[in-house]
């Protein structure tokens, strides 16, 4: 019997990826890590987020890549193992003996949508936090060293069919569907909100489950000039990995 795979889901921000990941809480089959290694890029001990300011962002001294590592070790050791994380935060571990160790997934959405959304929180974003290009560099990497195309799902393909996307991602990933999961009461979601007392995830603590709903449209005309500046530049990593998607 082969070592236990941990299954990931490699994002971007503002992705419906917190809610994909609240769903995997729900299936109370496997453990869970949200962000595991954002939360060290951010403010751990030794932060690489672009725009931390010693003195004024939160830092959480002894919390490393290592001792993080440490803990989804210990867990994948004990049973089942679901990680979502974005593959910007990855360059210490980046190579075979840390990513043989996972089965791959990928959420992605288009830059105009997912950065005006980010662009509400954090109009002063970089493109080192945006995620996209770590994203398609991991996904070629893993085409590569698999020989295979690793599943993708579109963000807006799970917001509009959220059972049909999350059952075609778990025959993929070798996981049984549990349809139930899909279904939650509003309230708290202090497991994922490590960040900023969780003012990202507004919409999940309101919400009830991966239900079908409209997308909304966003115009690039209508973005700020930072925001279409970043889309003109990312926009060929989501388009190369967009080609990849799980059709239904």
């Amino acid at each position: 019997m082969g070592e236990r795979k941990i299954v990931a889901l490699w994002a971007v921000p503002r992705s419906a990826s917190t809610a994909f990941g609240w769903m995997m809480i729900m299936r109370g089959d496997i453990t869970v890590f949200h962000e595991p290694f954002g939360e060290v890029w951010y403010q751990g001990d030794a932060p690489d987020w672009p725009r931390y300011v010693e003195g004024e962002s939160v830092r959480t001294p002894g919390l490393t890549f290592d001792s993080r590592w440490a803990e989804v070790q210990a867990a994948i050791a004990e049973g089942p193992v679901f990680m979502k994380d974005f593959p910007m935060y990855l360059d210490y571990f980046w190579g075979d003996e840390f990513f043989d160790r996972f089965t791959h997934s990928f959420l992605i959405r288009h830059p105009l949508k997912t950065l005006s959304s980010m662009y509400k929180h954090w109009p002063d974003f970089v493109l080192e936090e945006t995620g996209f290009e770590p994203q398609r560099r991991l996904f070629d990497y893993v085409c590569e060293r698999q020989g295979r195309v690793p599943p993708v799902v579109e963000s807006d393909d799970l917001v509009t069919r959220p059972a049909e996307m999350v059952k075609a991602w778990c025959e993929a990933v070798g996981l049984e569907f549990l349809p139930e999961a899909l279904t939650w009461e509003p309230g708290d979601r202090a497991e994922v909100s490590w960040w900023d007392g969780g003012s990202f995830h507004a919409n999940l603590r309101a919400s009830d489950g991966l239900k079908p709903q409209p997308t909304k449209p966003v115009v690039f005309e209508d973005a700020p000039q930072r925001v279409q500046d970043a889309v003109s530049e990312l926009l060929p990593h989501y388009q190369h990995m967009y080609e990849h998607r799980i059709r239904l």
